[in-house]
Order: C-alpha cells, then sequence, then structure tokens
C-alpha cells in the first residue's frame, strides 16, 4: 500500500484523477541511482494499470544496469506552462523486471494487461510489438504524491 499523501492535500489528485492522468500522458521522467550512488534521469514511455507503472526499458540502458544493482526507482510524470496548469505525479519505491529479457513476446500472463494498453497508447495496435531489445518493469508504487495546481483557483491564500 502506497504512503497517504500528507503535505498539499489542497492540490492532491482523486484516485479517479490520478488513473486518468496516467492513462492520457505519454512520457515518464524515470530516476535511478548507480552504485557510485550518483541519479541518472531519462525519459520513458510507461503505461499505468491502476496499481502499477509499467515501463518499457532497452535491456542495454543505464537504466536497466541500475536497477540490476539497486531497484529503487522514482518516476514523476507532469505537465502544464502556466502556474495554473502545473500537475503531475511522483511516483518511488523499488522495480521489478517482469518476463523474458529482453522481450521476445514469449507467454507471460502477467504481461498481458500492460501488452494490450501500451500497444493501444503507443502503436495503435490490439498486439504489443517485439523488437528483441526491450524488457518490462513493473513499479508497484510504495509512496505516490500529486499535485493539479489548478485546484488552488478560488481557494483562500490561491
Amino acid at each position: 500500500m502506497a504512503v497517504v499523501q500528507r503535505r498539499g492535500r489542497r492540490i492532491m489528485m482523486t484516485d479517479e484523477e490520478r488513473d486518468t492522468y496516467l492513462a492520457e500522458q505519454r512520457t515518464c521522467r524515470v530516476a535511478t541511482v548507480g552504485p557510485d550512488g550518483r541519479p541518472h534521469v531519462g525519459a520513458l514511455w510507461f503505461c499505468w494499470d491502476g496499481a502499477s507503472l509499467w515501463l518499457y526499458s532497452i535491456t542495454r540502458s543505464l537504466r536497466w544496469s541500475q536497477l540490476g544493482h539497486d531497484p529503487k526507482i522514482a518516476v514523476v510524470v507532469d505537465d502544464g506552462v502556466e502556474y495554473g496548469e502545473l500537475r503531475g505525479i511522483e511516483l518511488s519505491g523499488d522495480a521489478v523486471f517482469v518476463g523474458e529479457a529482453p522481450r521476445t513476446g514469449e507467454p507471460c500472463p502477467e504481461l498481458a494487461v500492460p501488452e494490450r494498453l501500451f500497444a493501444a497508447k503507443y502503436f495503435g495496435m490490439d498486439v504489443m510489438p517485439h523488437d528483441g531489445r526491450h524488457a518490462w518493469l513493473r513499479l508497484t508504487p510504495e509512496a505516490v504524491t500529486s499535485w493539479d495546481f489548478g485546484k488552488l483557483a478560488g481557494l483562500p491564500g490561491a
């Protein structure tokens, strides 16, 4: 169960808002930590199944290598230009490798939903194409923080 957000409750997204937002957004930024403690941040496509964030990563990436040493991960999805438009979500916890790596399409029931969601979201397809270079990471967040500055309109002190 994810840690409940304590600060910024006025601008926190509801579960329904979070699910809709994550379904609509296309790019996230993924932070991992190297063996020397140095952080690495990179952009990646993702899908959300209502409980976990699924990341389709190149297996020969620095991200993949770092997660092999330390599974800690933080992911930010955000958008907006003007102050009142700023929205976003940060999810953090431990990443788990799921399925074969690299992914070639071998049967894996756990990947049925994320692959269907991902294929529809990014490729407009019903079936996930596999290139033999990517594989799946699952983040079931231990902590979730969200913000929607549009909720500040009309509130005292806004």
